[in-house]
């Protein structure tokens, strides 16, 4: 398996700096390797800078960047493909606007997604570089995921065959694992939130509604209606285990084109999700079906462990998971 710690686009290998999370402040970028700048450290809030050079440090903004299309809008912003000019490096460049999370409430979610997705490097996590901000506006620079949105794919095709669906299980099974080692669950699994790299393979993104939890267990209603799991439904504490759930129904969803428990009001997706009212079209086959009955049931011990997932009679007969090379180059 390939070495989830060290996996970063080659333009930006040691080219930013590892972000401070104590709160939104401005985080910036270290001296470039050819500079012969030695000894780089950092303090919080403060640039990268050098003990062996009395030159100021130079803050990351805007003009640091050569924006490009728009690859996407949101309700607090925009992303856009981005060049990092001193790097020559391909990025995606997230713009949020202050105003508009001031007003919905939703400055922690902002804080707690740069907070976790800073410290996560897995080749199925998108890669969160750093961040820096104006008076209006924060800017996150991310890895950029050429295939885009795997909704979108969805959307497009309707549905996934086996294999195609499978190999998603594989990578996002193992992010997970990564994530929850490290104590962080996502809670938001959903096809909006994945997205697909420049040779197919999947991304977790937006860890705005994460939780780095040392104990696991949490108490808060979160996620997608149609994702929700039963325990959050029903108002008990929950842990980990509600990511499994979540790629039940995204496995699910990759097979037959809509969620499992979707009706036409909230309250029978409750009920329905509550009782785990589970039928599979005939599309489905015997082995995913067996795999997503497994995943969602309604006591969360019951479901099945993420290894056990990699190790899926079904998975393993039909997924072909292809790693991005270590550093893949931006004209691929």
């Amino acid at each position: 398996m390939q070495n989830k710690e060290n996996y970063e686009p080659k333009g930006l290998q040691r080219s930013f700096a590892t972000p401070n999370t104590g709160g939104p402040q401005r985080v910036l970028v270290k001296p470039r390797a050819d500079t012969g700048v030695k000894n780089s450290v950092t303090g919080p809030g403060r640039e990268c800078v050098s003990s062996s050079s009395s030159s100021p440090p130079k803050k990351l903004s805007i003009d640091d960047f050569d924006i490009g299309r728009p690859l996407g809008k949101g309700k607090f912003g925009n992303v856009y493909l981005a060049r990092v000019k001193k790097l020559d490096a391909i990025v995606a460049l997230k713009v949020l606007f202050k105003s508009q999370m001031e007003k919905e409430g939703v400055e922690h979610q902002l804080r707690r997604e740069i907070e976790i997705q800073a410290h996560l490097k897995h080749p199925n996590i998108l890669r969160f570089y750093n961040y820096f901000h104006d008076r209006k506006r924060v800017f996150l620079v991310l890895e950029y995921a050429p295939r885009g949105e795997m909704y979108k794919e969805l959307q497009k095709y309707g549905q996934f065959d086996d294999q195609r669906t499978a190999t998603y299980m594989v990578e996002i099974s193992d992010a997970l694992i990564y994530c929850h080692e490290k104590k962080v669950i996502h809670r938001d699994i959903k096809p909006e939130n994945l997205l697909l790299g420049y040779r197919g393979e999947l991304k977790i993104a937006d860890f705005g509604w994460s939780v780095h939890a040392p104990s696991l267990r949490r108490r808060t209603m979160c996620g997608t209606l149609d994702y929700l799991p039963p325990e959050m439904i029903e108002g008990h504490t929950h842990s980990e285990k509600v990511d499994l759930w979540c790629i039940g129904v995204l496995c699910y969803e990759c097979l037959v084109g809509n969620p499992p428990f979707e009706t036409n009001s909230h309250n029978e997706t409750y009920k329905r999700i509550t009782k785990v009212d589970l039928n599979f079209p005939e599309v489905v086959s015997d082995g995913a079906r067996d795999l997503i009955s497994k995943l969602l049931r309604h006591n969360p011990i019951d479901r099945l462990p993420l290894q056990k997932v990699i190790d899926h009679p079904w998975v393993r007969a039909n997924a072909h998971r292809l790693l991005p090379p270590t550093c893949p180059s931006k004209t691929s």
